[in-house]
């Protein structure tokens, strides 16, 4: 019996014993808090990214992102073949649109210079495992500053504003004009890969939803850009400042149209299917972020985001804001200029040490310096067309 009663209590310390271990080994102490909280296993970043760019969508600022990420980690990115800013776009993608693709073949890590959606051909580039995102923005807002960036589109040269196109958008709409018109009509719908003319049918439009989910891992909202970077940088598992920005591409507020309502409601009827493809999406945004995290998390890694944000405005810029390009001091940082919007720049402020500079600069680069930037390096014997950078 004294036997039994030893050995119950040594089953019973060991079992103590083993429970302490558990529970120390599935809590951390915390220095800066003094709090404990859970040890999960740590997650490795995704290195592997495709990133459908999306027009007028905040899409540059993205591609920054991820130019400053693949630049940090020695990344290969995909980039446009010779002298083009695009790869293919508006044609369909294909394979050989990317510069060394018969060279490096799958082994390209990051993708995300505008091209026009065709999964066989982009998987034909990127590896098995790559992570697919996009990013939406409210149909309504994205026609307005399709107006004014692409005025020269033959659907928007005939009207006064926005407003006037809208109220007749097939009285200057021409469905056999295939240059550029696809900007007046559906245009994430197009980029996404799909006929931006196709008659509305319920059965079609949910097809193509379906196929967008299977297609993307995450759909980000550009009205909801910060939440939309804590959503992608906890999903992919990388730290605050890479995905740290800079506004970029962005226009003055008196290039800015304002729709009336009943444009607004014009364009969910015009814009129908890029109307649904939104608000499919801008719902399961917030099912995606729900099942990451709760809110009062979201918006405090949200305050993280933008105190590092200010922060680093202080560092860096010579003026609090974006200014307008004819005030930018480096010419070699202006933005590229389109149809009657007045894009912003940025100056940096004098005498940086030559590592915060570096820094600076690549957060106010414009995209198409970034790019022939990213080119030079990646295939520093390659001959292209001459195209004014900055040397970090």
């Amino acid at each position: 019996m004294k036997g039994t009663c030893r050995y119950f209590r040594q089953f019973t310390y060991l079992t103590l014993w083993l429970g302490t271990i558990a529970l120390i080994g599935f809590f951390q102490r915390n220095v800066k808090g003094g709090m404990l909280s859970p040890i999960f296993k740590p997650c490795q970043p995704t290195m592997n990214v495709m990133f459908l760019k999306t027009h007028k969508t905040a899409s540059s600022t993205i591609l920054n992102i991820l130019f400053r990420f693949s630049e940090k980690h020695n990344l290969t990115v995909a980039l446009p073949y010779r002298s083009d800013v695009h790869l293919g776009y508006p044609q369909r993608f294909k394979a050989t649109f990317v510069e060394e693709f018969r060279t490096i073949g799958r082994n390209f890590n990051i993708m995300c210079n505008h091209l026009r959606f065709n999964l066989p051909e982009v998987r034909r580039v990127m590896p098995n495992d790559t992570f697919y995102f996009s990013v939406l923005r409210h149909p309504a807002s994205l026609l307005e500053s399709s107006y004014i960036y692409y005025k020269y589109s033959p659907a928007f040269r005939k009207s006064k504003n926005v407003n006037e196109f809208l109220a007749s958008p097939w009285s200057s709409y021409n469905l056999t004009e295939k240059n550029w018109n696809f900007n007046a009509r559906n245009h994430m719908w197009f980029d996404l890969g799909y006929d931006n003319n196709a008659e509305y049918n319920d059965h079609y439009v949910q097809s193509v939803i379906q196929d967008v989910e299977q297609n993307f891992q995450l759909m980000l909202i550009a009205e909801y850009f910060d939440e939309s970077m804590i959503l992608l940088k906890n999903t992919l598992c990388w730290d605050l400042d890479d995905v740290i920005y800079f506004k970029l591409n962005t226009r003055s507020l008196d290039s800015v149209q304002t729709l009336n309502p009943e444009s607004k409601e014009k364009v969910k009827e015009w814009c129908a299917l890029d109307w649904k493809l939104y608000t499919h999406f801008n719902n399961t945004f917030w099912i995606k972020i729900q099942e990451r995290m709760h809110l009062k998390t979201l918006y405090k890694e949200v305050a993280l985001l933008q105190k590092r944000q200010k922060e680093l405005m202080e560092i860096c810029l010579l003026e609090e804001r974006a200014i307008d390009e004819t005030r930018i001091i480096d010419k070699k940082l202006k933005p590229y200029q389109s149809g009657h919007a007045k894009i912003l720049g940025y100056n940096l402020k004098k005498d940086l040490d030559n590592k915060t500079q570096a820094i600076c600069q690549k957060m106010i680069i414009p995209e198409l310096q970034y790019t022939a930037y990213m080119y030079s390096h990646q295939f520093p014997n390659k001959m292209r067309k001459p195209v004014d950078f900055p040397t970090p």
